[in-house]
């Protein structure tokens, strides 16, 4: 595990938690049962590559996102050109047992950050999975969104409404955009902090939730344009029509710490931290050596 993933990983599972409670709970979903997505522009030598990076086999069902879909549920919220011309990144879910939450890892993605998908794909309705993205060249990575979710449905044997589709990629571009201008930590700890707070203080009209929204980002020091800030109480009004259980943020918040704990635990987890005190180590002599001669 690369200093990256981990990092990444670590981050994700530190701001996830879960936004909608369980709506599209389906009894035949089995825990285990894999599901892999491909980008239909990939050649034959890089499916293949990826296939075997994501340990997939015979018995794994594998399906194919094409570049019209990610236009079709990312054109009214994203540029053409930040979608792009071909499908290339492809991912992995993994169902889970129920109540253990949603994991993310992501290799080669560079503009959807790990919990950008958590939180775009929790509002769509996935839980419980483990969720890998990939690509075999660096990528934006919004074709696996869409992936993801068409994957979820066939795994556990559901139909998201469209409305869910379409606000989880919003959701994606809005939280996408405030990193290129706030930073990613920023921007996914505003969103975080908006749902907890309407976890704790339900809002009925839009002004309260363009108040509330204020009142988050002054208190994590975060100016927003009126442009975003527009953005931002369109998409929780939306989100607030779908009828969202917001009290089981709170407990989903648990679950992610559950996650992280059992995360840092891991014997390669801890290595990797040895290895990184180590390194800084040895580079702080090596600069002490430098600074004296």
């Amino acid at each position: 595990m690369n200093m990256k993933s981990v990092w990444k990983r670590l981050l994700a599972l530190t701001l996830i938690f879960v936004l909608v409670s369980p709506l599209f709970v389906s009894a035949d979903a089995v825990p285990g049962d894999e599901i892999i997505t491909l980008g239909e522009d990939l050649s034959e030598s890089q499916k293949q590559a990826l296939l075997s990076e994501m340990g997939a086999t015979q018995e794994d069902t594998i399906i194919t996102v094409t570049n019209e879909e990610e236009h079709q549920y990312l054109g009214n919220y994203i540029s053409a050109s930040r979608i792009g011309t071909n499908a290339l990144s492809s991912s992995k879910i993994t169902l889970r047992e129920e109540g253990e939450g949603l994991s993310v890892e992501s290799n080669n993605i560079n503009w959807v950050s790990d919990d950008m998908y958590a939180n775009a794909l929790i509002t769509a309705g996935v839980e419980d999975a483990d969720i890998y993205v990939t690509a075999p060249i660096a990528v934006s990575g919004t074709a696996a969104l869409t992936g993801l979710i068409k994957a979820y449905e066939i795994a556990a044997e559901i139909e998201i409404p469209e409305e869910q589709k379409q606000i989880a990629n919003e959701e994606l571009v809005r939280t996408g955009e405030l990193s290129d201008s706030i930073g990613v930590e920023e921007a996914t700890e505003l969103m975080n902090r908006i749902k907890e707070e309407i976890a704790n203080n339900p809002v009925e009209t839009e002004d309260d939730l363009r108040e509330l929204i204020q009142r988050v980002a002054s208190e994590l020091g975060i100016t927003l344009t009126d442009e975003e800030l527009n953005g931002l109480v369109s998409l929780f009004m939306r989100m607030k029509d779908l009828n969202i259980d917001w009290n089981q943020v709170q407990d989903q918040i648990s679950k992610v710490r559950d996650n992280l704990d059992e995360f840092l635990n891991r014997e390669d987890t801890q290595g990797f931290i040895r290895n990184f005190l180590d390194l800084i180590n040895r580079l702080i002599d090596s600069l002490r050596g430098i600074f004296s001669s």
